[in-house]
């Protein structure tokens, strides 16, 4: 068993969730949803949220000598977190720079904190598809980094700039609802996988 294994946070009482917004954007929708999950989350889960700003971009270079700090930290974080949920907007058809840089870094070896974790996936955009291509790219990377994520329920919050109030609070109840419902699997899914003994990093 990995150190990082050691650290993962196996509370019964409560799942420790890292919350992953992949915008930097001040007033993003995406972070909106994200503090909307905070504040929708069930009463055994505790989302903390990430923020990925301090990450260099990804070069071996920097890593010959060990993990910068800030890259180090975030590892730690994946690590003692239960399951994850990532938020995603979309970038030409695909996830921004920002959330693949952060997963790059993540899964370099050795001991990824990814392998194996528990993941939920949503994302908001103004447009009519509600991330659906980005959220199709990330689920291929879950692959590639052996990630488990929770297939239903998906949520593509289309029209995010019409469901949020001027601050940044989530008004419309139907997605208020998917959201709680996502949260909920999630909880269940990371429980599933805990009691047929699959390893959580």
């Amino acid at each position: 068993m990995s150190t990082q294994s050691k650290s993962v946070d196996q509370s019964k009482d409560q799942l420790h969730v890292l919350g992953i917004s992949g915008s930097l954007r001040m007033g993003s929708l995406n972070t909106a949803a994200l503090n909307a999950a905070v504040e929708l989350a069930p009463a055994g889960m505790k989302i903390e949220i990430c923020d990925l700003s301090p990450l260099p971009l990804y070069n071996e270079d920097l890593r010959k000598d060990g993990f910068p700090n800030p890259v180090s930290e975030f590892r730690e974080r994946i690590a003692k977190a239960g399951a994850l949920l990532i938020i995603t907007p979309e970038y030409n058809y695909s996830i921004p720079g920002v959330l693949k840089n952060a997963l790059d870094w993540a899964s370099r070896s050795p001991d990824s904190p990814l392998n194996e974790k528990p993941v939920a996936i949503l994302g908001a955009s103004p447009g009519n598809f509600g991330t659906v291509r980005a959220q199709l790219a990330l689920r291929q990377l879950c692959f590639a980094m052996n990630m488990f994520p929770l297939n239903k329920p998906e949520v593509m919050i289309a029209r995010a700039n019409e469901k949020f109030d001027a601050n940044g609070r989530l008004f419309d109840e139907p997605t208020r609802a998917i959201i709680g419902k996502l949260l909920q699997e999630l909880e269940g899914w990371t429980s599933l996988l805990r009691r047929n003994h699959i390893p959580q990093n």
